[in-house]
């Protein structure tokens, strides 16, 4: 019973603090996949004046860009009480150990829960090295991800 007045009282505590003026959310994460678990930081940085949205796992930048492709956080929008967060990748062709993979793009949209801590994650696969090994098509999988931190402001 204790534990359902602790989040009846998250619950109640979390949607106010979303309605604030917040630039940062910062959560402790968990996936769970074949008895396999990786626990990892997700930092979302809110879009403020020229500066877009920014999304960081493990304090590693999402928006990456290099030979061997890209990947764009395109947009991070709160629809409360959802945080939704658009990514697209693109791959270019792949030569891995004499085995030739086509150019390959991965679209992938994360809906997280901030008071219940669920993320669930939508992937459409179309082609690359991710579709030759897992097969085209969309992907559904879920994680739990729990505020560390109050959300805050930078400034």
């Amino acid at each position: 019973m204790n534990l359902f007045k602790i989040l009846i009282s998250l619950l109640l505590g979390l949607v106010p603090i979303l309605a604030w003026p917040i630039d940062v959310l910062e959560f402790n994460c968990k996936r769970t996949e074949n008895g396999y678990i990786e626990e990892y930081d997700m930092k979302i940085t809110l879009a403020a004046g020229t500066q877009k949205a920014k999304v960081y796992l493990d304090n590693r930048d999402l928006d990456q860009s290099d030979d061997y492709g890209k990947q764009v956080v395109k947009s991070v929008t709160l629809a409360r009480p959802n945080i939704v967060i658009a990514i697209e990748a693109s791959f270019e062709p792949e030569n891995l150990m004499g085995v030739v993979y086509p150019a390959g793009t991965v679209s992938t949209q994360i809906t997280l829960d901030p008071v219940t801590g669920k993320l669930k994650k939508v992937e459409k696969i179309q082609g690359g090295i991710l579709g030759e090994t897992m097969g085209n098509g969309t992907y559904v999988s879920e994680e739990s991800c729990l505020l560390s931190k109050m959300p805050y402001k930078t400034q």
